[in-house]
């Protein structure tokens, strides 16, 4: 199975650390979390994200999925206000044109939010008009876009896959597909046919990780039955990459190799 590498937990070391683990446990695709000290998407350039695909390159890498930060940094495509939802389009456009200097062909998406007192709706077409607006940006870079429903407490917009479909359906674009989150699937009280049956091959990127049910946790961690998935995502003909996305309390950060590495003995035992 694809499961890439990817930088989640590794904020608090040298980008060239990271490198060395992936390939080090055999990854050959990468998921880069857009953030500093790494690659702080609104500030870096174009030489420096070649410079980045040349070093994963060296190592035998290639970076598949660029997943900007958006949850905690004021990055909102739904916002209210107007100069904040503006700037964070401009984020994802900006995004868009580094995975072309990346070489990577997915740029993860989220919803954002509106306010809890205002009608849903109206923040719902703030959404569909902003993804829209950057997945077609992208598309013309030759860009995928995928779009990630959020946790309830993230987002009050797409939580689940039903409400996923619906908004991929209104914004009507053929580049923009699905993400799969476990723990965010947990959340909502769905499984994984849930989603197939929802999406059907829209499904084009998975998050991989445990929770209780949420929490972004290492596998074994927490609750989440890990083989199920494995067994449905394959059964359902998913060939695409996976990662492990992982947060938990922060203490992964300390050493997050040994962490990665229990994941993916995790998945080998019902592979």
């Amino acid at each position: 199975m694809n499961i890439t590498g990817s930088n989640f937990s590794y904020q608090h070391l040298p980008f060239e650390r990271f490198l060395d683990d992936a390939a080090g446990l055999g990854r050959t695709e990468l998921e880069l979390w857009g953030i500093a000290p790494h690659l702080h998407v609104p500030r870096a350039s174009d030489a420096e994200a070649r410079a980045i695909r040349r070093q994963a390159e060296s190592r035998g890498l290639r970076v598949r999925c660029l997943t900007p930060e958006q949850v905690m940094y004021p990055v909102n495509v739904a916002s209210p206000v107007t100069w904040l939802r503006a700037e964070s389009v401009a984020m994802f456009r900006r995004a868009a044109e580094l995975c072309v200097e990346l070489g990577a062909e997915l740029l993860l998406l989220t919803p954002g939010r509106g306010f809890e007192d205002e009608p849903v709706e109206a923040a719902w077409r703030r959404s569909v008009d902003a993804v829209g607006e950057i997945a077609a940006y992208a598309g013309a870079l030759g860009v995928t876009c995928v779009l990630e429903p959020l946790q309830r407490v993230e987002s009050n917009l797409v939580n689940d896959s039903r409400t996923l479909a619906r908004m991929l359906d209104e914004i009507g674009a053929p580049n923009l597909g699905a993400v799969l989150d476990t723990v965010g699937m947990a959340t909502a009280g769905e499984n994984v046919d849930d989603y197939f049956d929802a999406l059907g091959d829209r499904v084009r990127h998975v998050h991989l990780i445990d929770g209780s049910p949420a929490g972004h946790l290492a596998w074994g961690d927490g609750e989440l039955p890990l083989g199920d998935y494995l067994e449905a995502l394959g059964r359902r003909g998913y060939g695409g990459a996976m990662t492990f996305e992982l947060f938990g309390d922060g203490s992964y950060a300390f050493d997050p190799r040994p962490v990665v590495e229990r994941c993916l003995e995790a998945v080998r035992t019902f592979s």
